[in-house]
């Protein structure tokens, strides 16, 4: 019996591991999208730009794996709400190149770190034999959640990656993040 409460306590342990990390992406993902209007996907998309001054569409995608039409729809909502610009290539007529506008660089320097950002850093710091254990015990739990196919990017956000949000309706405030 007593080996049968130490499963189900480890097995509860596992569940609410799980759960927390679940809760703390969609707290992050709604703190940004809240105080910045912006979700973890449209932020990486304008830093990329910003980073590389003029992209195109398929340039983005590649860098930040995402599916060109998942890219194309981000930026089509980018560029209604005047974060980026785009415009025909001079050496090239058929490429459209994809540039940040002042608006989206003053959001891009007001808002926070990713959250992958300080995963990336602490997961670094760890050995090589720990890293390949969190990544080889991740994949045996994707496996026995069935979700094997579903399709994803390096990115810790919820909802769909491609979601229409709302432009914050007040100047943008001091936050947490900035701390």
């Amino acid at each position: 019996m007593n080996l049968q409460n130490d499963h189900q306590s480890v097995c509860d342990g596992v569940l609410i591991a799980i759960r927390r990390i679940i809760q703390s992406i969609d707290l992050h993902s709604r703190q940004l999208v809240k105080q910045f209007g912006l979700t973890g996907p449209q932020l990486i998309i304008l830093r990329e730009i910003s980073q590389a001054g003029e992209l195109t569409a398929s340039d983005i995608s590649r860098a930040i794996s995402l599916s060109q039409a998942t890219v194309t729809g981000i930026l089509d909502r980018m560029e209604k709400r005047e974060y980026i610009v785009r415009r025909r290539s001079d050496q090239d007529r058929r490429r459209t190149m994809v540039k940040i506008t002042p608006t989206g660089s003053n959001l891009l320097e007001a808002a926070p770190p990713l959250m992958q950002e300080s995963f990336i850093e602490q997961f670094s710091e760890l050995q090589a034999w720990e890293q390949h254990m969190i990544l080889s015990s991740l994949h045996r739990l994707v496996a026995m959640m069935d979700a094997k196919k579903i399709a994803a990017a390096p990115l810790l956000a919820t909802g769909a990656i491609d979601q229409p949000v709302e432009k914050p309706k007040a100047p943008l405030p001091e936050t947490d993040f900035h701390k």
